[in-house]
C-alpha cells in the first residue's frame, strides 16, 4: 500500500470513530461536564452504553484487577454490578490538564447479605482526540456502613441535579 493510500485509509478510519464530547483539551467547565457524564453513565448500569465511552483498546486498573479493551470492561462491569447491589455513585472533578482528568468519587452499595458499604476512591483518566477514555486507573477503599448511615437515597439511575455532591456531603 502506498503512503497516499495509507493516509486516505487512516483518514477514513479516523472519521469513522465516534466522538464523545466534550473533547480535549479540557477547560474547567468541559472537565466538570465530562465527569458528570461518566457518573451518569455508571449510575445507569447500562453495560453497553458505559463501554462505548472507552476506546476499543482501553486499559484499566481497578483495585487489583486489570482490563484491556471493551470486552473485558463489559465483563468487569457485569461482575461488579452483580456484586454491588443498589449501586449509587457521585464523582467530583479533582484536577484536569489537556487530555487528562483526575476525579475523586464515593459510591454506596450493599452485598447479597444486606451489608452496606461506602467505597471511596480516586481515578486518573486519559482521553484520545475523540473524547474516548484510553486509560483509567482507579484506587478504591471500602468502608462498611450501617444502612442508617447511607447518604445516597435517590431512586436508582441518574443522581438528581439538586442532590448534594461529595464536598457538600463532607465526603
Amino acid at each position: 500500500m502506498s503512503n497516499q493510500q495509507m493516509q486516505v485509509s487512516e483518514s477514513k478510519t479516523q472519521r469513522d470513530i465516534p466522538t464523545r464530547p466534550p473533547l480535549p483539551p479540557f477547560t474547567r467547565e468541559s472537565a466538570i461536564q465530562k465527569v458528570r457524564l461518566a457518573e451518569d453513565g455508571w449510575n445507569s448500569r447500562d453495560l453497553e452504553k458505559v463501554a462505548l465511552a472507552y476506546t476499543i483498546a482501553s486499559r484499566w486498573r481497578n483495585r487489583a484487577e486489570f482490563a484491556n479493551g471493551r470486552e473485558e470492561i463489559i465483563g468487569f462491569l457485569k461482575r461488579k454490578w452483580a456484586k454491588e447491589l443498589d449501586y449509587r455513585l457521585i464523582k467530583e472533578l479533582w484536577a484536569y490538564n489537556g487530555n487528562r482528568i483526575a476525579v475523586r468519587f464515593a459510591y454506596e452499595w450493599h452485598d447479597d447479605s444486606g451489608n452496606w458499604f461506602r467505597s471511596y476512591g480516586n481515578e486518573n483518566w486519559e482521553f484520545d482526540d475523540h473524547g474516548l477514555m484510553r486509560f483509567r486507573y482507579a484506587s478504591i477503599n471500602d468502608l462498611p456502613i450501617k444502612e442508617s448511615e447511607r447518604k445516597y437515597h435517590w431512586p436508582l439511575g441518574r443522581r438528581p441535579d439538586a442532590h448534594p455532591g461529595l464536598s457538600d456531603l463532607s465526603l
